[in-house]
């Protein structure tokens, strides 16, 4: 009777394990949380605010549409220049910051999503400046940050007018170099700049007229192994597209 029941409680102690994942086999697996890397100063579409949150454009779509895809991630603050770094040392897996979508930026090895913002470049003077055209800026110095498309956009106008380019890390200092005289203009995104004046009460003015075609934002990676993440990143924005979340948050912010 005592083998038999031996035998009974040996055969509820095996089916016991199998049921709960038996035989030395770990089914206890994390979740993947994606190192996300942005920008820290490009309003409206990542700041601090007065509480010391990150907002932005950028940071409510990447929420909405990990909500909307149910992905984990974390969002690291690093700047324009060190986000890049982080992507492509593989620190980081993607990057959203304003980043428009371009055929230069693929061939170096950018890899994008869906286009989310369409955002066309500008150039900005003192608000007391009498420059009204970029001929009017002719053999002037014009502040721009680097690697962004305002940067490209002065580059392209540069042997035409004589522009002679001053480089900054970010948007704030170039505008503090107009501002104070060390530059004649600038060239930024014009959302940012445009919200930037408003919201920053700035002495700064966008020339009319200095806009050019533009190019959409998308969201980044450097790996092509993280193409899930690509993925992920548009079905969820087709999805805020379609519920109304993505007009909500334009709204928000540029009130459009």
């Amino acid at each position: 009777m005592k083998k038999i029941l031996a035998i009974v409680l040996a055969l509820v102690l095996v089916l016991g394990l199998v049921a709960c994942g038996g035989g030395g086999e770990d089914t206890d697996t994390d979740a993947k949380v994606w190192i996300i890397a942005t920008d820290t100063v490009f309003k409206p579409f990542e700041y601090t605010d007065a509480e010391g949150n990150f907002v932005g454009i950028d940071v409510d779509i990447l929420k909405a549409i990990a909500e909307d895809q149910g992905f984990e991630y974390e969002l690291k603050s690093l700047g324009w220049d060190a986000a890049i770094a982080a992507c492509q040392s593989s620190q980081a897996d993607g990057m959203i910051a304003g980043a428009s979508i371009t055929d230069a930026r693929k061939e170096s090895g950018w890899i994008f999503s869906d286009g989310y913002y369409q955002a066309t470049q500008c150039m900005t003077v003192a608000a007391d400046s009498t420059i009204a055209s970029f001929a009017d800026a002719q053999g002037a110095t014009i502040a721009v940050k680097t690697g962004t498309q305002g940067a490209t956009y002065a580059e392209s106008l540069k042997d035409q007018y004589g522009f002679n380019l001053t480089y900054f890390e970010d948007s704030p200092t170039m505008y503090q170099a107009v501002i104070g005289g060390q530059a004649a203009a600038c060239f930024e995104d014009t959302p940012i700049m445009k919200a930037s004046i408003a919201d920053g009460d700035l002495p700064l003015k966008v020339v009319d007229g200095s806009e050019n075609e533009g190019s959409p934002y998308g969201f980044a990676i450097f790996n092509a192994d993280n193409q899930e993440l690509i993925d992920l990143f548009n079905a969820g924005l087709a999805n805020i597209k379609a519920n109304g979340t993505y007009d909500e948050i334009i709204a928000k912010y540029l009130g459009e």
